[in-house]
């Protein structure tokens, strides 16, 4: 039987005149030799806000990480690692330069990529590592960078859930030779679609921009183009909502903080629930607020989404190891992760995404939690 509470979608975005306001402005002027203007402006914006020079405007965080792995000039034949729990996303451009993703495991506290596992996987073959800052928490970034330096691999760092997160004062995105960003309509800030790359190389960040442009050299108007490569580029229109929402960034970040310490509060002390960890020297911008279940309580995602569904609350589940999905299970690097990473495959059943878009109130946050009360009491694990 459906509930007829209201709805409390799991995300989505605070939206202001501001964002209105410039969108409309770009509709009316970012045309001729004002197309870039926008575009520029909110590059510009962007990369101040993450302490780096240089920043790319793209229809997207995959598109950033594809970029990211042409610029370094990764084919076939090479290797990047890769965490096994994330997003498809993180990997797939891997094989989009042909290079082959093998899937490290995770540390147990911060569920982001663990460096021995990293540095377990490292073949002659490895070109570069992916490290991903999941749902706003950052990996030992101290400990990977060390690894990383002593065996001169790229690191690209993906920063797609973390913007606003920091790193011993070091913004996320910015640790690694490219930092990429996502403005998925669910992320902390939104374009609807589109993403970001940063980086502090100047050399590197001119190659990206030539392989963007479908691989004209700058200034080409005579459509006589150097190589075969890519159409990345942000519209004007996503542009000016994206500098609309990144001149708000700090309220931004400061809700989503908010809206975690209303679970913390209310879940801090539950017998056999995790939450985001924040580290020592790290902030925490929290994307998405999670909850990992102890396997005791016998209570897997699927059905306590099912539950939550229930009481008309929505609900995420905790990515599943890329090494167990059909896209890579059968593959020799896939069965391999599946033997060896042990804290992903055992932490995965039990995570959910808790409701955390910054339409979230106090309330909201209330019910959800006394929502997974009732919940757990019934299942008999409160």
């Amino acid at each position: 039987m459906g509930s007829s509470e209201e709805r409390i979608f799991v995300s989505g975005p605070w939206v202001t005149e501001r964002e209105v306001s410039y969108v409309a402005e770009a509709a009316r002027t970012a045309w001729f030799d004002k197309a870039g203007v926008f575009n520029a402006r909110f590059e510009k914006a962007f990369a101040d806000y993450v302490g780096v020079p240089f920043a790319a405007s793209l229809p997207s965080c995959t598109a950033g990480l594809h970029l990211s792995l042409a610029a370094l000039g990764l084919g076939p034949g090479d290797e990047v690692i890769v965490p096994d729990l994330t997003w498809i996303a993180s990997a797939a451009p891997i094989s989009y330069v042909g290079a082959t993703p093998v899937f490290a495991d995770v540390d147990p506290d911060t569920w982001c990529l663990d460096a021995a596992s990293f540095a377990a996987c490292i073949t002659p073959r490895t070109k570069a590592v992916i490290p991903v800052d999941l749902y706003g928490g950052l990996p030992d970034y101290d400990a990977i960078l060390a690894v990383a330096a002593e065996r001169s691999i790229p690191v690209i760092e993906d920063a797609a859930e973390a913007l606003g997160s920091q790193w011993r004062g070091c913004m996320a995105g910015s640790l690694g030779r490219t930092g990429v960003f996502s403005f998925h309509g669910s992320k902390t800030m939104t374009t609807g679609e589109g993403g970001m790359l940063v980086t502090d190389d100047e050399e590197l960040f001119k190659r990206v921009q030539f392989l963007r442009d479908h691989g004209r050299i700058p200034g080409d108007v005579s459509f006589v183009n150097a190589e075969v490569a890519f159409k990345y580029k942000m519209s004007a229109l996503q542009a000016a909502f994206g500098l609309g929402q990144i001149e708000r960034i700090d309220e931004l970040i400061a809700k989503k903080r908010q809206i975690f310490s209303w679970y913390a509060e209310r879940l801090a002390d539950v017998p056999g629930l995790t939450l985001n960890a924040e580290p020592e020297g790290v902030l925490n911008s929290y994307w998405m607020v999670t909850i990992v279940l102890d396997p005791a309580l016998n209570l897997a995602k699927a059905e306590l989404m099912r539950r939550f569904k229930e009481r008309n609350i929505d609900t995420r589940p905790f990515f599943s190891p890329l090494s167990s999905i059909p896209a890579y299970a059968d593959t020799e690097q896939g069965r391999q992760a599946a033997e060896r990473n042990t804290v992903s495959y055992a932490i995965a059943p039990w995570g959910l995404n808790l409701p955390c878009g910054l339409d979230m109130t106090e309330a909201k946050a209330e019910r959800v939690c006394t929502t997974l009360f009732d919940i757990l009491r019934a299942h008999g694990g409160r």
